[in-house]
């Protein structure tokens, strides 16, 4: 009987480092994947000429370096200028995806009007110079899952963006394409879990950050971003704050006369500014 026991608590023991084996290997891969993606970045571009390629290029190392950092204080830095104007010697592959693919060619050039996305993926070590002499370290460790809340108002409109209901299909995907693109992974609430929590749009902000939290974690959202855009017919733009409960101080930030496409890669990367400990958005 204490043989078969010992055996019993062999085997255990030895499906459990298994286990573990298999869990450290599938995370470790999937922390390369992810550490892989921050090197890549798209852009659009008319045809596959050089010339709007080398646009492309550097249009594309601005947003690398924003995403590998963090530091969305990097943008429109003049420093980037030099670098930029050889962005092709930091490239170390790209391709082309057709944004008319399936469609029939209507122009006479073929394929030079037509709207490509550029992908470039850049060499992980010569971003990580760049970063070094800009000052900047690159942000390599995980990243926390954002749980965003984000409230529209336009007129007598008003709602939060969710993952279910189809009135803000536009800005549920502008969300995830902004996350996308400052290297962040996000997570939205849908309409039961709002209701759940006595939420909505008129209360969003004043909401305890422990309510949406919980709302938040339901879907593995680590930390809470919440957003409210309001149109301003006189700047023909979105009016927008964020906030953001990190390391028991409310970070808050503002923008305002932007689309609502700009407000949500402002959004996502202050709130990755302030996590990578590259300092406050503004």
């Amino acid at each position: 009987m204490r043989d078969l026991t010992r055996r019993y608590r062999g085997v255990v023991a030895v499906v459990i480092k298994i286990s573990l084996v298999a869990a450290l290997a599938n995370w470790a891969s999937t922390f390369t994947a992810a550490a892989q993606t921050l090197y890549r970045a798209q852009t659009i571009v008319t045809g596959q000429g050089e010339a709007n390629r080398i646009i492309g290029f550097a249009t594309c190392l601005e947003d690398v370096l924003i995403k590998v950092s963090g530091a969305l204080k990097l943008e429109s830095d003049p420093r980037l200028d030099a670098y930029k104007s050889r962005s092709a010697d930091f490239v170390s592959a790209y391709s082309y995806h057709d944004q008319m693919s399936g469609r029939p060619k209507r122009d006479e050039q073929g394929t030079r009007d037509r709207p490509y996305d550029l992908i470039v993926d850049f060499d992980d070590k010569k971003i990580n110079d760049v970063l070094d002499s800009l000052d900047v370290k690159p942000w390599l460790s995980r990243r926390p899952v954002l749980g965003v809340f984000v409230e529209m108002e336009q007129g007598s409109r008003q709602y939060v963006v969710t993952s279910d209901a189809r009135q803000s299909d536009l800005q549920r995907d502008s969300l995830l394409a902004a996350a996308l693109k400052r290297g962040m992974t996000i997570v939205l609430p849908d309409v039961a879990e709002l209701a759940k929590a006595k939420s909505n749009a008129a209360e969003l902000l004043t909401t305890p950050s422990s309510t949406l939290a919980s709302v938040a974690a339901e879907r593995g959202g680590e930390v809470v971003l919440v957003g409210r855009l309001k149109w301003d017919d006189s700047e023909l733009g979105w009016a927008t704050e964020w906030r953001m409960d990190w390391n028991g101080r409310m970070h808050r930030w503002q923008l305002r006369g932007v689309t609502f496409d700009e407000a949500f890669r402002r959004g996502i990367g202050g709130a990755a500014q302030i996590l990578s400990g590259n300092g406050y958005p503004g």
